[in-house]
């Protein structure tokens, strides 16, 4: 085996996959279990075709390098070294490869393992936020109202690129329906880590034109709803968990005409996050909440009436995407932020800044 300056653990797992030699090969910190699951790690993949025989005399072996160079380059040519070593396992003839050699450099899957809960799941912000989710392995449950035909091509193009979602009506205004979801979900999937309180709606209107209805309906659903799929969600939670609010920034600073009652909504929001974490986090729980800012959806559409003042508003002159309300939340439920709680983070292209 080589002796190189590198700093990496390296596990090398062979495996047999029909007429292909597949090389897994996981690098991680010094020290760091091999055996271990879940983290992040870079897998580098080698597939080799090669004959029958090669395949049954390969199966099974596991190699092991305690030290590999740093540089990606100096890291195949380190591998590809050790490998040719052990080439005397079998009939060199054998291995000669049909279909050349092909390297493909992947990141482990953050959330593998990992059962989140997204309300509000079937639609923009949500629905970005579900599939995110699920690419980064995690399995996971959508509640929506209405639409049942959009939470279930949310729940299909998951389950098309391999994940596992589940689609369930509840209307976040109604305690029980909420309730069932939340234990519909843990029943499932054995477990639930993460919850993602994403449903909620704004009405706008001036105040004056607000009506006891409107005011209702939003508090019922942007901060009730929440405070009862929390209050559900904590008692399946572990050390580890995750609570992720989906505020706004005008919770935070309010610049939009129209929106009074709806940033009172999301202001008590952002109050609830930094209480909530205090009470948790001693069991390693985690409350964050994530502020969009004017996001392209159909509730608040680039082209839509109010959009005018709300872009003109941003730093950066354009509405988001909901793909970058999701990349915040994915991290903000990822390992990586642990340490992380009671923040409220915008991602509002400078709206507040």
């Amino acid at each position: 085996m080589p002796e190189t300056d590198a700093s990496v653990a390296v596990g090398l797992r062979l495996s047999s996959v029909f007429n292909t030699l597949r090389f897994d090969v996981e690098m991680r910190r010094p020290g760091e279990d091999m055996n271990k699951r879940g983290g992040a790690h870079t897998t580098w993949k080698l597939t080799l075709n090669r004959s029958a025989s090669a395949r049954a005399c390969w199966r099974q072996q596991v190699l092991r390098l305690n030290s590999i160079a740093r540089r990606s380059n100096r890291r195949m040519i380190a591998i590809a070294s050790v490998i040719s070593r052990y080439v005397h396992l079998c009939d060199n003839s054998a291995l000669a490869p049909t279909g050349g050699l092909d390297w493909e450099k992947t990141m482990s899957k953050k959330l593998e393992g990992k059962v989140a809960l997204i309300t509000g799941g079937s639609r923009g912000i949500g629905a970005g936020i579900a599939k995110r989710l699920a690419a980064d392995g995690a399995s996971l449950a959508i509640t929506y109202t209405k639409g049942a035909d959009a939470a279930a091509a949310v729940v299909k193009e998951i389950e098309r690129g391999g994940g596992k979602a589940l689609a369930i009506q509840a209307d976040a205004t109604d305690a029980g329906a909420v309730n069932a979801a939340v234990e519909k979900t843990a029943a499932t999937f054995g477990r639930l880590d993460i919850l993602v309180n994403n449903a909620g709606t704004a009405i706008p209107k001036t105040f004056e034109e607000t009506t006891l209805q409107d005011m209702d309906q939003m508090i019922n659903l942007n901060l009730r709803g929440a405070f009862v799929a929390t209050q559900a969600a904590l008692k399946h939670m572990k050390n580890g968990g995750r609570i992720i609010m989906i505020g706004s920034c005008v919770g935070e600073r309010m610049m939009t005409p129209g929106l009074v009652a709806y940033s009172a909504t999301k202001g008590a929001i952002k109050m609830f996050t930094q209480g909530l974490s205090r009470e948790v986090g001693g069991r390693g729980i985690t409350v964050n909440n994530v502020q969009p800012g004017p996001i392209d959806t159909d509730l608040n559409p680039v082209a839509g009436g109010w959009a005018a003042p709300q872009k003109a508003a941003t730093a950066l002159g354009r509405y988001g995407t909901v793909d970058e309300v999701a990349a915040l939340v994915a991290f903000v439920a990822s390992p990586d932020a642990a340490y992380i709680t009671g923040a409220n983070l915008t991602v509002d292209g400078g709206t507040n800044a």
